[in-house]
């Protein structure tokens, strides 16, 4: 994926745009900065970046109008960053457009891991062929290596991490992976799972640092990204 991609971010906090503009262009993307809404759809349409970072309560235009603005002319990438978890299932409206959200207080490093899976996403999509599965599942061993190193995973972090990977992208709850971790079916808590994959992003960190795969989404549960 080149490393000349775009993006515009549209916060009017300027301290949490600094931190975040600073990971992004440290992860080798150019970044441009606007504090309030009602320029955005007009940059957007002027400068045409590759994403946008979008927050949703914006002095001037709400990141939902300017959503909606954008929508009108382009099909660019569109994060909505958001600390109001009630307003998650309308930031993924059809009728809104957007692609994906990002929670406050979120990661940094997880929004920029983020922002290169969809990058991946397009030019795989653009160059017709798939992915290289970097990543490879042996169920019947219970293993899974990355670029042919074995990760040292227990069996319940096997299962939690081949359960997040059977559908890359999609959130599964703390409640729904528990079904998955346990085969006598005990009764746990269901902050087990945030041990677990607190464990498993150590041990993913050691053959992966400088990204990372298993993406918290607050009040939701879990998803892998890659």
């Amino acid at each position: 994926m080149p490393d000349s991609k775009s993006i515009l971010l549209v916060e009017d906090e300027p301290k949490l745009a600094e931190v975040l503009k600073e990971y992004l262009e440290r992860a080798g993307f150019s970044v441009q900065w606007l504090a309030e809404g009602l320029p955005a759809a007009s940059w957007v349409k002027q400068h045409e970046p590759d994403l946008v970072l979008l927050d949703l309560l914006l002095p001037g235009r709400d990141g939902m109008d300017v959503c909606r603005d954008i929508r009108k002319f382009s099909n660019v990438p569109i994060f909505m960053i958001t600390a109001r978890v009630d307003e998650i299932d309308r930031l993924l409206g059809l009728e809104l457009g957007a692609d994906d959200y990002i929670c406050k207080p979120y990661s940094p490093r997880e929004v920029v891991a983020r922002v290169r899976a969809v990058f991946r996403r397009i030019e795989y999509c653009g160059s017709g062929r798939p992915p290289e599965p970097e990543f490879r599942v042996d169920h019947e061993r219970m293993t899974i290596e990355f670029q042919s190193r074995v990760l040292d995973l227990t069996g319940v972090e096997f299962r939690l991490l081949a359960a997040l990977m059977e559908k890359p992208g999609r959130i599964l709850s703390r409640e729904r992976l528990l079904g998955r971790l346990y085969e006598d079916n005990r009764i746990v808590a269901d902050r087990t799972v945030d041990s677990h994959v607190k464990n498993i992003r150590k041990k993913l960190a050691a053959v992966l640092p400088e990204r990372e795969v298993l993406v918290s989404v607050y009040g939701a549960g879990y998803k892998f990204e890659w």
